[in-house]
C-alpha cells in the first residue's frame, strides 16, 4: 500500500512537467536587461555599446560562448521612469551559462586592455545609465 501511494503522489508532482512538455519544446536561453539610459545621454551611451559592447559580444559568438546578441531600442515610453535600450544575449541552454563569468571577465580583459579600462567603463556607465531589471527567459517552442 505504501508503494501505492508514493507511486500516486510521484505522479501528482511530474504532472504538471508532463503537461508542459505536451504543449512546447525548449529552446535557447536569453538573458535580457532593460536600461534607461539618462537624459542628454544616448548618444555616449550607444557609442560605449558599440565601441566595446559589440567587439566582445562578437568575439563570444565566434568563440561559441553565445549564439547570438541583439540590441532593441524601444520606440514607445508609457511614462519617465520606462526603459529605453533592451540588450538580449542567447545562449544554447542553460548549461552554456556554467564558468560564464570567468570566461566573459577574460575575454573583456583582453578586448578592453585589463581590468582597470574595465573598471573605468563600468563606472562611466554607471554614470549615463540605469538597468531596470535583468531577467533570464527560457525560450519554447509550441507544438
Amino acid at each position: 500500500m505504501k508503494k501505492l501511494y508514493g507511486l500516486a503522489v510521484f505522479l501528482l508532482l511530474i504532472a504538471p512537467a508532463l503537461l508542459a512538455q505536451e504543449h512546447y519544446t525548449e529552446g535557447p536561453v536569453w538573458r535580457i536587461q532593460l536600461i534607461r539610459v539618462k537624459p542628454t545621454h544616448m548618444d555616449d551611451y550607444l557609442t560605449s555599446l558599440r565601441q566595446s559592447t559589440k567587439p566582445l559580444m562578437e568575439e563570444q559568438k565566434r568563440q561559441g560562448t553565445i549564439m547570438d546578441y541583439k540590441v532593441f531600442m524601444k520606440e514607445t515610453k508609457n511614462g519617465p521612469e520606462d526603459w529605453d535600450i533592451c540588450v538580449a544575449v542567447e545562449y544554447k541552454n542553460h548549461a552554456a551559462m556554467d564558468g560564464l563569468a570567468a570566461k566573459g571577465e577574460t575575454l573583456r580583459d583582453k578586448i578592453l586592455g585589463g581590468k582597470a579600462p574595465a573598471r573605468e567603463l563600468a563606472e562611466k556607465r554607471a554614470e549615463i545609465r540605469e538597468i531596470i531589471s535583468s531577467e533570464l527567459f527560457q525560450e519554447i517552442f509550441l507544438k
